[in-house]
């Protein structure tokens, strides 16, 4: 797969160190996440989606593990780099042993399907 990203060629130097630093908290906290839980599900209040997520999964007895940042009126600085590092553009954002599997419906599709189970085996 291949995503249309900017070539660093094309991205003037002075700001190369900003582009790359810039809000990269919310990166690395997702990274350590990954790094540390089989799900992890990174969210927002106010938006159903995230909730449903984890209710899902709450149903099915699957530990997660949750982080969220801000509402759809603060944190949305700290949610856009999340968006540009995944390509995911809404929320939540799922990831099962460290892969990103998409939101809400691909979640409770993989459940439907079996799969989410064989991922965690």
């Amino acid at each position: 797969m291949s995503r249309h990203v900017l070539e660093e060629a094309r991205i003037h130097p002075a700001i190369r160190d900003k582009l790359a630093t810039q809000d990269s908290k919310a990166i690395a906290d997702v990274e350590a996440a990954i790094a540390a839980h089989d799900v992890v599900v990174v969210g927002m209040t106010q938006n159903p989606f995230p909730r449903r997520a984890r209710q899902l999964l709450d149903q099915q007895g699957i530990p997660y593990h949750y982080l969220e940042y801000g509402s759809y009126f603060s944190k949305w600085r700290v949610r856009l780099p999340l968006k540009i590092w995944t390509g995911w553009s809404t929320f939540p954002m799922i990831f099962v042993k460290g892969a990103l599997i998409g939101g809400f419906r691909d979640l409770a599709h993989l459940l439907e399907s079996g799969e989410l189970r064989a991922l965690l085996q």
